[in-house]
């Protein structure tokens, strides 16, 4: 079974800072459909505006990832970690029995671009931890995986394939699958989705995805 959420579909909030877009319930967009996919609870695709950003604000008990699509991100938080996340590049913090952070745009002229992926975790009141990872830039026509520790059941791995290009991937049974597409189009076991579109797959145990323009894409393998 395979649903496809259009990228027009999402919920969207306009700031003028900020421009984002939620693929699940967010802040002041709620849709009962659309509280979260397994242990996959946020996927908000944001855009932040020269010298922006989230001022210090607590998480607790939630795995939150984000990936850096163009332009850099200034974290701080109450773990003592403080640094730029550049294009590319994947963090993930552990927000566990809590912790403060704020993120902004390092940059004062170009407008930074990132997903912030929240799953939540196997377990409550773990110890906060951070990590943060390049990803290559010459990755192509293959599946990279997050080389991050998630406290869950879950895998990321990000796609980036040439027009006209196959892949399959093993899905195990029972688990199911998101694919967000970032840029670009490609079909999934025969279904089409585009930039900003995403895929949900239940019940399938191959996933064939087949390149219609060149493409980039996360896919979350999840229990």
């Amino acid at each position: 079974m395979i649903i496809i959420r259009k990228s027009q579909d999402r919920g969207h909030a306009q700031h003028g800072w900020l421009d984002s877009y939620h693929s699940f319930s967010f802040a002041d967009y709620h849709d009962p459909k659309w509280i979260g996919f397994r242990s996959l609870r946020v996927i908000n695709e944001d855009r932040v505006a020269a010298s922006q950003g989230f001022g210090s604000h607590p998480h607790s008990d939630m795995e939150i990832i984000t990936y850096v699509l163009s332009g850099e991100l200034k974290h701080k938080d109450s773990m003592g970690n403080e640094g730029i996340i550049k294009t590319g590049e994947v963090q993930k913090m552990s927000a566990g029995t809590g912790v403060v952070h704020s993120e902004f745009n390092a940059s004062a002229k170009t407008e930074v671009h990132f997903l912030q992926i929240w799953i939540e975790p196997s377990d409550k009141d773990l110890s906060p931890s951070y990590e943060q990872h390049y990803l290559p830039v010459h990755q192509h026509n293959d599946l990279l995986s997050f080389p991050i520790n998630i406290h869950q059941d879950a895998i990321i791995f990000r796609g980036r394939t040439s027009k006209g290009h196959e892949l399959t991937y093993s899905l195990g049974i029972g688990r199911g699958a998101w694919i967000q597409v970032i840029s670009g189009a490609v079909t999934v076991n025969g279904k089409s989705i585009e930039t900003g579109d995403a895929a949900i797959i239940e019940k399938e145990t191959s996933l064939q995805f087949t390149t219609q323009d060149n493409c980039e894409f996360l896919l979350f393998d999840l229990k």
